[in-house]
């Protein structure tokens, strides 16, 4: 399954990167993508699994930039 979140608030690029890193470790996540640019985020994981990956993915984004909100594209 694959789904795609808009990170509005995202002003660090470095930070999108440790982000991307962080997320990619979590169970289940087969790929994810996180774009500075245009504050996309891709994750690609099991079905059974996504709507845990997306909560501990809001988790870390706040954990690393506070102000960041995760919204669904």
């Amino acid at each position: 399954m694959k789904k795609t979140f808009r990170l509005e608030g995202l002003g660090c690029a470095n930070c999108a990167a440790k982000m991307e890193r962080a997320i990619a470790g979590l169970d289940g996540v087969e790929n994810v993508t996180i774009n500075f640019m245009t504050t996309k985020m891709i994750i690609e994981g099991q079905n059974d699994k996504m709507q845990l990956i997306v909560a501990e993915a809001d988790k870390i984004i706040k954990k690393i930039e506070p102000d960041v909100v995760l919204k669904k594209s």
